[in-house]
């Protein structure tokens, strides 16, 4: 993981809306009678109604997908008790990560009361808003006896994910684990090293999977529990151990699995080497695990290990878990969630790790191929798969075991129904980083002379997406970087007036000429253009002295690319360039092209720039779904003009390229609505999905479109992606914010990954 700097965690949290989530009203309020439907006199009518059955709250109200993340703040990550305002932020986040992968609402409830009994009630007493409760942050043992409490006396799904979380992740990973190691479940002796809340309840799943009780053995900082300890509580006195044993490095002599939920460097190699063969070791201290991993796997070859870290193999990561644990029971209306429901959702999780994993999968972590093994126990958290394979498990386990409410009558229909609320605008953008910080590559940066640039090439750096090099004057880039304590470090700086020797600038100038001679470029021409950063860099790139060019920010769009086209060219097989950008709505991403270059193209020009779309499109593991618009639908426009041009553009598309999903003309509101479109017009090659891909007939009707969609939002754009180069060259729109120019860089890294495999 990156460096995360004090101030910059200050200012994600605190900057332009204070915190990370808000309240969005889900029907139209924009007239009276609107509003008159939303509250008074309208809202009576559902109100009478839940009167008359109290289960149609769920009917009427948003209950049935809202969670309260409910913490007193007494045991915040490692931070202690550090109170309900301090903890805030935490249950913040989790109401984010919630939404974004499993699309579940969430109210954060921070409760300043520290008394177990007092604090039930308080939950209580909010419950009837909630579809589900869970409990965050809370210390042990006082919160095994709320959990407990609250679990007995309401019908709503309680679930302290601090316990249970872990618990769940880290059992898929052990029922692998000892697949791999040959080992049956019934036989095994595990260590624990903590004995806090995560670390009793993965005991007790263990145990419900199959651990005998006494083959484990459980340690905390003052060495095991065992007979000779004094002072106990009841939590810790379920796991005092009969054994001869005082230590840790005792326990771990001959011990088939350590479970670490404790604090660092607790592990020793020798202690590794003590372990039986084939060891499973999970050391999920965060940040840093009881033993390192270079530690562990050096000192033993058959060792299958996980930490709590993605920079390795096997993350055990609560993401996997919670989200979709809600899901499935909120779907099904559970009252609880049981210990069925729990082993079912760990059980789903070690089968999905044995799967086929999808390519976008793979990528996204920058491998050809993800196949079960000691490296691969666990599935990865961006895995788009986990929201139908846990949710479907764990509803399916509530309604086997009598606490559903709501049945599911159709699992096909129910699972399409979760992959439409998954979206894939967030985990696409977190997919682009993540594959490029796999294979960084080296991305000159043209601007270097700007704050927002270098302020962008600092996240760069710490995210591990590439390996920038930096055109400008030397001298202001380190004033800006010391003016504004940058953690720009051993970056290397080309400033073109001070630091290029001559001959470096002739043999540069030698290329340019040859490709321009006869396009009325003489030598001097080509030699003065060596001064400018938008020749010199797209030279670096075609050299080999550089992977990608990143320019635009300052100047205009034809201006920037000009030289690019003169020095590095188009790809014979398309013979013109296209842009496109991508925008991350509500409903998943949208692609958009030409948005920057091609003013009026004519009907070729229309379908290369739409199979250079569709190209683009997959790179990022997403099947192109395309219309080309205009203002007519499929011929219903006589005249001349660009409908007619669309309409031959498909035809060629139709013929050369028969398997594409492509059709058009049609107006924007049939391409993004595939149920009308279908209604209407039942022959379109598109059947009645909607379009994630649009072709605009013109330039200024995609830049334009782009544009509103970027300024009313809620929308983000992602560009624009230059297409058609044969080599990776991309400009930003003038102004760009650090996010926009961050993510362009990891699309020029991805690009250039791209050629090297095709080279």
């Amino acid at each position: 993981m990156p460096k995360l700097r004090k101030i910059d965690a200050l200012n994600y949290h605190q900057k332009d809306r204070p915190g990370k989530i808000e309240v969005i009203p889900t029907k139209p309020h924009s007239t009276q009678y609107d509003l008159s439907l939303a509250y008074t006199p309208g809202v009576a009518q559902p109100c009478l109604e839940i009167k008359k059955d109290i289960d149609n709250v769920y009917k009427y109200t948003a209950k049935g997908n809202l969670v309260a993340v409910v913490s007193n703040g007494t045991a915040v990550l490692g931070l202690g008790d550090i109170g309900p305002e301090a903890g805030k932020p935490v249950m913040e986040g989790k109401g984010l990560l919630f939404k974004i992968f499993a699309d579940v609402d969430v109210f954060d409830i921070e409760v300043n009361e520290k008394d177990p009994k007092k604090l039930i009630e308080v939950v209580k007493a909010i419950a009837p808003t909630f579809g589900g409760i869970n409990l965050e942050d809370i210390k042990a043992p006082e919160c095994f006896e709320i959990e407990a409490a609250l679990k007995k006396e309401l019908n709503i799904p309680v679930f302290h994910d601090d316990q249970h979380g872990t618990a769940i992740i880290s059992a898929a990973g052990l029922l692998n684990a000892l697949e791999l190691a040959k080992k049956n479940i019934g036989d095994i002796k595990v260590v624990v090293s903590g004995a806090g809340a995560a670390a009793i309840s993965c005991i007790k799943l263990y145990i419900s999977l199959g651990v005998k009780p006494e083959n484990v053995v459980m340690t905390d900082s003052k060495g095991v529990l065992n007979r000779h300890r004094t002072g106990l509580n009841s939590s810790k006195q379920q796991f005092v151990t009969t054994r001869d044993l005082d230590t840790l490095e005792d326990a771990m002599k001959g011990a088939d699995v350590f479970l670490g939920l404790s604090v660092a460097d607790v592990v020793s190699k020798k202690m590794i080497k003590s372990m039986a063969p084939n060891p499973i070791v999970f050391a999920m201290a965060n940040p840093n695990p009881e033993i390192s991993y270079e530690d562990a796997t050096s000192v033993r070859d058959d060792i299958i290990m996980a930490t709590g870290r993605s920079d390795y193999p096997n993350q055990i990561n609560n993401v996997l878990g919670f989200p979709f644990i809600f899901r499935g029971a909120l779907d099904v209306r559970a009252t609880t969630i049981n210990e069925e429901m729990k082993i079912a959702a760990a059980r789903a999780l070690a089968k999905l790790a044995k799967e086929y994993v999808p390519e976008m999968v793979a990528k996204a972590y920058n491998q050809q191929n993800i196949t079960f093994g000691k490296d691969y126990i666990i599935p990865k958290p961006l895995d788009p798969r986990l929201i139908t394979t846990v949710s479907t498990a764990v509803a399916n386990a509530a309604m086997e075991t009598g606490v559903a409410r709501k049945p599911i009558k159709n699992w096909t229909v129910y699972k399409q129904e979760l992959t439409n609320r998954l979206g894939l605008d967030n985990k696409l953008i977190m997919a682009i980083r993540n594959k490029a910080r796999q294979d960084p590559k080296r991305v000159v940066f043209a601007e270097a002379n700007s704050f927002r640039i270098l302020k962008a090439v600092q996240s760069v750096l710490r995210e591990g997406i590439a390996k920038p090099i930096l055109i400008g004057n030397t001298a202001k880039i380190k004033a800006l970087i010391k003016e504004n304590q940058l953690e720009i470090d051993n970056v290397p700086i080309i400033d073109l007036h001070e630091t290029v020797s001559e001959e470096k600038r002739h043999q540069f100038a030698k290329i340019l000429y040859e490709k321009r001679k006869r396009k009325g470029m003489t030598y001097e021409e080509a030699l003065e253009n060596m001064y400018n950063r938008d020749y010199f860099g797209p030279m670096m790139v075609e050299t080999g002295e550089a992977d990608a060019f990143i320019s635009g920010f300052s100047r205009t769009y034809s201006s920037t690319i000009r030289p690019a086209l003169q020095v590095v060219g188009v790809r014979e097989d398309f013979n013109h360039i296209a842009g496109m950008y991508i925008m991350l709505t509500r409903r998943g991403p949208l692609f958009l092209s030409d948005t920057t270059v091609n003013m009026n193209p004519s009907p070729q020009v229309l379908a290369d720039t739409t199979v250079l779309t569709a190209w683009e499109v997959r790179r990022f593991t997403i099947e192109p779904k395309i219309a080309l618009l205009s203002y007519s639908n499929f011929g219903a426009y006589k005249g001349e003009g660009s409908p007619v041009r669309v309409k031959e553009a498909v035809k060629i598309l139709h013929e050369k390229y028969p398997d594409l999903i492509v059709d058009g003309e049609m107006q924007a509101n049939y391409a993004l609505n595939g149920k009308l479109r279908y209604s209407r017009y039942p022959f379109n090659k598109l059947g009645d999905e909607d379009a994630n891909t649009l072709i605009f007939p013109t330039l200024s009707s995609g830049n334009i479109t782009y544009k509103i969609l970027q300024s009313i939002g809620p929308c983000e754009a992602v560009g624009p992606i230059l297409m058609g180069m044969k080599k990776p060259i991309h400009i930003l729109q003038r102004d760009s914010s650090v996010r926009e120019i961050i993510n362009m860089t990891a699309i020029a890294v991805i690009d250039a990954q791209s050629m090297d495999t095709e080279t």
